[in-house]
């Protein structure tokens, strides 16, 4: 079911707070504990569209809830366990089980409407920017902010997304544009879950892990076949008329 808020802004001004309904994926989740940081201008994300004449009017479209609630469903779905790190203290205190930290970005969105096309078509294009680093890569400036080295990064790779409504099926500009734009954020997800195993450097991170759970698996199984010391039972037993130096009952 598709929802839309709209926000009282004055007549010269539609605003949008994109909401819409993200099942979770039906994928057989990767044994990695994931850690996620959304940015606050990834979690706060809005595009604003001055009106290009009288006739028009301005835009301002919000998308950032929903991008936090639709990545949430999406990595809860496709990884073992999902860290959201928000501060230093979480990062300190889950880093050993952390196998890598996640920041995705939004680099570029871009929508056109009918008056911008005099075609009844509403279409939204988003380009996200995915970095993988190393809990490692994780450090707090003074301000105690989260930041991280870009030259410690694992891989970093764009995702690109597009959603298209026609007027037909919604009453106003609004339901569209929102529609458009859970539309794009599906689409998106689509395009990650193809492409993550896909892309070269996050490969060869997956395999790192690989390689370590069954080295650790190795090691677990030479640990319990070592062969264990063998008692003499003329040694265990107490000599024939020797006493034994139990407590007797």
């Amino acid at each position: 079911m598709l929802c839309f808020t709209l926000l009282a802004a004055g007549c010269s001004t539609k605003q949008v707070v994109v909401e819409g309904n993200f099942p979770k994926p039906l994928l057989d989740p990767l044994p990695i504990t994931l850690g996620v940081i959304y940015p606050s201008a990834f979690a706060d994300h809005e595009f604003f569209d001055e009106a290009k004449g009288r006739a028009d009017s301005d835009w301002l479209v919000k998308t950032g809830e929903a991008q936090v609630e639709f990545w949430d469903i999406l990595f809860d779905g496709m990884f073992d366990e999902v860290v959201h790190i928000r501060d230093w203290e979480t990062v300190q205190r889950r880093a050993p089980e952390i196998d890598g930290v996640l920041i995705p970005a939004i680099g570029d969105l871009q929508y056109t409407i009918p008056t911008h096309t005099n075609v009844k078509i509403y279409e939204i294009w988003m380009r996200y920017e995915f970095r993988l680093v190393d809990i490692a890569a994780i450090h707090q400036q003074e301000d105690g902010a989260l930041s991280f080295n870009p030259d410690e990064r694992l891989a970093d790779w764009p995702i690109t997304a597009y959603g298209k409504t026609p007027t037909a099926f919604l009453q106003t500009d609004e339901e569209a544009v929102n529609l458009a734009a859970v539309v794009a954020l599906r689409d998106a997800g689509a395009n990650f879950v193809t492409s993550f195993g896909a892309t070269p450097d996050v490969a060869v991170w997956l395999d790192g892990i690989a390689r370590r759970e069954q080295d650790a698996a190795r090691s677990s199984n030479d640990q319990a076949g070592d062969p264990q010391p063998v008692v003499d039972s003329a040694e265990a037993s107490p000599a024939e008329g020797e006493a034994d130096s139990g407590e007797a009952l």
